[in-house]
């Protein structure tokens, strides 16, 4: 939510873009996916906004996969993403047109975005068979009612790498070593 309002800003401030690198494949390939997903924003002229198709889905994430969750609305919201996905990609409407600054533009490309991302983060939350820090997993739970942490099998840093739509993301796992710390059950009892 920040980065777009500070880009700007910061590439403002930097040195000019080299003569001629507008002429490197990677640039021209971005260029022109850049071109082909909004001339494809645009010509939905669906029935739905775009704020409501990201209200349905922050809804749902709130709902399912927010500070309280259990595996049967992980796997829900899971089945549930691709649907408002694919309402949004057939039914939204983005006003506009591309060739000219578009706020409602600009927000469906991060709709789509958060689309994406919110698969990865049910996907982690489901895979993450724990209560720790600010997300409590129902189903690991003390009989107090307090966190239950699984620090032998989730004692890492993960970061998911998104491959595609309809392509099964990476999940790549760095270890979490504490030197000065011990790692406890929280209890705020």
């Amino acid at each position: 939510f920040i980065i777009p309002y500070t880009i700007g800003d910061y590439l403002a401030g930097q040195t000019p873009i080299a003569e001629g690198i507008t002429n490197h494949p990677s640039f021209q390939e971005a260029g022109a996916q850049v071109t082909q997903k909004v001339h494809r924003l645009v010509s939905i002229k669906g029935k739905r906004t775009v704020d409501d198709v990201y209200k349905q889905l922050g809804h749902l994430l709130w709902n399912e996969c927010g500070m309280s969750r259990n595996e049967k609305g992980l796997k829900e919201c899971l089945q549930k993403i691709p649907e408002i996905r694919q309402e949004f990609w057939e039914n939204a409407n983005v006003l506009g047109s591309g060739e000219d600054f578009n706020q409602s533009l600009e927000r469906a490309g991060r709709v789509t975005d958060f689309l994406e991302f919110a698969e990865l983060l049910v996907m982690d939350a489901i895979q993450r068979r724990e209560s720790c820090g600010g997300h409590f997993r129902e189903e690991y739970q003390t009989p107090e009612g307090e966190a239950k942490r699984n620090d032998e099998n989730f004692c890492y840093v993960a970061a998911w790498q998104f491959n595609g739509p309809r392509m099964e993301p990476t999940l790549h796992k760095e270890p979490l070593v504490f030197e000065e710390v011990k790692l406890t059950q929280r209890n705020y009892k």
